[in-house]
């Protein structure tokens, strides 16, 4: 991977993704540009902040930033290419779908999608860069609140509360009701729920 800076850019876009974790549901990134005369005050790490918050943070992020979009990778993305290629993918989409496209772009963690553009990867980017934690906000938010809507459709599976991830509680949830659509079935537990048989590609 290369990457690249620039000094002094005009518009810088935070990336961020989640959903890297879960047996369930796509991936799904932000990319945002914040507006420098409209600070947010408390931004952070999404997975800091209580659910009230992030909802309060995001509705602002997405009432003052400059642009903000979203990106995503479905279960079958993420079967097919993994699910660290379909989260680079889901960055790049986002980054992509923005109405202003960014300068400079800040990615959380340690490699950049592609891009034709100045990148950086931070390291708990979304801990130090007000970017990356706008963008770790709005994609949280709109991944649970679609995890909430797979928990009216799937009730028996806890989504409300796992939002797909493997708790105890959706594991047994999979022994006894099996897999859904909405599993990703490369992921291991899924995958021997499915009787190690060969995917479908």
């Amino acid at each position: 991977m290369t990457t690249s800076t620039l000094l002094n850019p005009q518009l810088v876009a935070g990336v961020d993704e989640v959903g890297r974790g879960p047996l369930a549901g796509p991936v799904v990134a932000a990319a945002v540009i914040l507006d420098p005369n409209h600070p947010i005050e408390g931004l952070t790490d999404s997975k800091l902040l209580t659910p009230k918050k992030r909802q309060h943070l995001a509705e602002e992020i997405r009432q003052h930033a400059l642009a903000w979009a979203l990106g995503r990778a479905e279960v079958e993305e993420i079967d097919d290419i993994n699910i660290l290629h379909a989260s680079m993918l889901a960055m790049k989409r986002a980054v992509e779908a923005l109405s202003i496209q960014p300068d400079h772009v800040k990615v959380d963690g340690n490699r950049c999608p592609d891009l034709d553009c100045s990148m950086e990867a931070i390291v708990k980017g979304d801990l130090t860069e007000a970017e990356i934690s706008a963008a770790s906000i709005i994609a949280k938010v709109a991944r649970d609140d679609e995890m909430m809507g797979f928990d009216i459709l799937y009730p028996e599976y806890g989504f409300a509360s796992n939002k797909g991830y493997p708790t105890k509680q959706h594991r047994e949830a999979l022994i006894q009701h099996g897999v859904l659509s909405i599993h990703r079935q490369s992921f291991a537990p899924v995958r021997k729920m499915l009787g190690n048989r060969a995917l479908d590609k």
